[in-house]
């Protein structure tokens, strides 16, 4: 039997039922689309990017989903609110599959909460802007660009080593060597098959200067310890508050665990991620899967 490490002292609570969302970036990779709509409203098959990652964090125990923000993000507000009118033409025309489809979008025991980072400095500094809101609970951090799937939903297999180790959980995953300046990258002592004590952590390295090649996925789940090891950090790769720099100094006062998660990841912050995602998703949807597939077979490729 392994010792769960040192619970926190600045832990108020030990259950993760708060997530934050870092929505502010502009998604410049997919102008002209994303020129008057958040990237993170981009749809795969029939779901916004933003409503998989929320779905994912309600699946694990979540129900505060703090929104950070930028200007230009009012339609991510919008499909998370109630549509009065589109609900009432629905109900009137007896479309009931159709309005129980727009109301599972916000389950009623579920909270939206939207904080504005008025400058984009950072994944550092936009998880920083959700401080107030989080307070002295354990919280998760979900990046809608990397959709995961996997079965337990990957955050919801986070949750569960949390309630085990009661310290802050990185999900990782390997990545090919020329491909470590896209991560931070984690090094640390195995402790089982899936997790791992880590020891370092590095925002983009170079792959001669990777200590590993286990790269972090968008997913976390962090101790309210961060937030003093963000607000004091200098500004660190591209000039901006590195998150991973946050999580490098949390590492000299806590414990941090690297989780090899279950799952797929698509980096839909990536064309071509995101179209393979639009592709294999289809293909896995009950209803358009087959007659996709068909379609995909016929085609000349």
């Amino acid at each position: 039997m392994h010792n769960a490490a040192e619970q926190p002292a600045q832990c108020t609570n030990m259950k993760v039922t708060k997530a934050i969302f870092p929505v502010a970036g502009l998604g410049t990779r997919f102008l002209p689309a994303t020129k008057a709509q958040p990237k993170e409203m981009l749809p795969v098959v029939d779901k916004p990017l933003i409503q998989y990652a929320v779905e994912e964090a309600y699946a694990a125990g979540v129900r505060e989903m703090i929104f950070v923000t930028g200007r230009h993000k009012r339609p991510i507000e919008d499909h998370f609110d109630m549509t009065f009118e589109l609900e009432l033409a629905l109900e009137q025309a007896g479309k009931k599959e159709l309005l129980d489809v727009v109301r599972s979008v916000k389950p009623d025991d579920m909270e939206c909460i939207y904080v504005r980072q008025a400058q984009a400095l950072g994944l550092g500094h936009a998880v920083l802007c959700a401080q107030r809101l989080v307070g002295q609970d354990p919280f998760a951090v979900l990046l809608a660009d990397d959709l995961m799937v996997g079965q337990p939903p990957v955050l919801k297999q986070m949750v569960d080593q949390f309630a085990e180790w009661h310290a802050s959980i990185l999900a990782v995953q390997e990545v090919p060597a020329e491909h470590t300046r896209r991560y931070g990258i984690v090094a640390g002592t195995p402790v089982n098959d899936k997790m791992m004590d880590v020891s370092r952590i590095v925002e983009k390295p170079a792959p001669e200067d990777a200590p590993s090649r286990l790269g972090v996925a968008g997913r976390y789940i962090l101790t309210p310890g961060v937030f003093r090891e963000i607000a004091n950090q200098p500004r660190g790769v591209g000039g901006e508050i590195q998150l991973t720099d946050g999580i490098a100094g949390l590492l000299r006062r806590e414990k941090v665990f690297a989780y090899r998660y279950e799952g797929k990841r698509y980096d839909c912050g990536s064309k071509e991620g995101f179209l393979q995602a639009n592709v294999e998703l289809a293909l896995a949807h009950p209803e358009l899967g087959p007659g996709f597939r068909d379609y995909l077979r016929s085609i000349d490729i």
